[in-house]
């Protein structure tokens, strides 16, 4: 019976962290519809940042048709990128952003080094030869960070009870505009919670014929 009442405490204590935790629900959009690659970021409100362990990680980005892809990917401070040329031309790598600059040519079917990603913010990305082509790397600390999909949307799990501050970045707001941020509360008897951001954006620099149409 002991050795019984033991298995049963021990399952227990394995569960009580997803006992009481809220998922949380953020829906994103503009007024032209749902906004797609917005980044969430979720903060104990009042805490500093800082991202539970991991072990760093490697994610690549494709240059296909001309296109960076994805456009925006999330890492967190230690990560590495690798660029990665799938088209049948050549492709000039660069970022001048402060927290990662580099620079460099890859010919048709040629990926880069790994390139380890210290430091908090974000990193726009361009190619030299196409003015078309922008990735942005988004590197943050922050405990829990999601992307929205086409849909607008995304979701973080398991949210202990507590105060916390939700941001939304995403590349095409206006230059030295704060992301968006409100103050959500949980409690233990949440299963489940929602926000929604209306975001204004810039036009998409991946698409020229949008560049004279900015929506308000």
């Amino acid at each position: 019976m002991g050795s019984r009442w033991h298995s049963v405490f021990t399952v227990c204590m394995l569960l009580s962290p997803a006992l009481g935790a809220t998922q949380l629900d953020v829906s994103v959009v503009t007024s032209k519809g749902p906004a797609a690659d917005a980044v969430v970021t979720v903060v104990p409100h009042g805490a500093p940042a800082g991202s539970r362990d991991a072990a760093p990680t490697i994610k690549i980005i494709d240059q296909k048709n001309e296109t960076f892809i994805p456009y925006v990917e999330i890492f967190r401070p230690g990560d590495s990128v690798v660029f990665r040329n799938s088209d049948q031309t050549r492709h000039h790598v660069y970022s001048f952003a402060p927290a990662r600059q580099f620079e460099f040519v890859l010919t048709p079917g040629q990926s880069s080094a790994p390139l380890r990603l210290e430091h908090a913010g974000a990193i726009a990305v361009g190619c030299n030869i196409h003015d078309h082509m922008i990735t942005y790397l988004y590197v943050a600390d922050a405990p829990w960070i999601e992307r929205t999909g086409a849909e607008g949307r995304a979701s973080v799990a398991a949210l202990p009870p507590g105060d916390y501050d939700v941001s939304v970045w995403h590349p095409q707001l206006r230059p030295g505009q704060a992301p968006p941020q409100q103050t959500l509360h949980v409690d233990a008897t949440n299963v489940r919670a929602q926000l929604s951001f209306t975001l204004t954006l810039l036009p998409d620099p991946r698409r020229a014929a949008d560049r004279e149409h900015v929506d308000y």
